[in-house]
């Protein structure tokens, strides 16, 4: 798994800007960036690739607010490893 930066995410996610990224943090439909530097953020690659997968399965957006809701806790259950 590798982290990713912002304009990779972007790239990944078709978002065009920071602000879409965290608009969607704030509704729920993306997860929350993770610290990788003292002023450094990135997402966990496979978190990206569930998101998109479940945008091309076409998944409503409760679905994917579940989805990431999952992620975020598989990401605190691997950090207790």
């Amino acid at each position: 798994m590798s982290i990713l930066r912002m304009s990779a995410v972007k790239a990944e996610t078709g978002h065009r800007s920071h602000a879409s990224i965290y608009n969607a943090i704030h509704d729920g439909l993306f997860t929350k960036p993770v610290q990788i530097g003292q002023r450094a953020v990135g997402w966990p690659s496979g978190e990206v690739q569930a998101i998109n997968a479940a945008r091309i399965a076409g998944k409503t957006e409760s679905e994917i607010r579940e989805l990431v809701q999952r992620l975020h806790v598989k990401r605190t259950e691997l950090a207790t490893i």
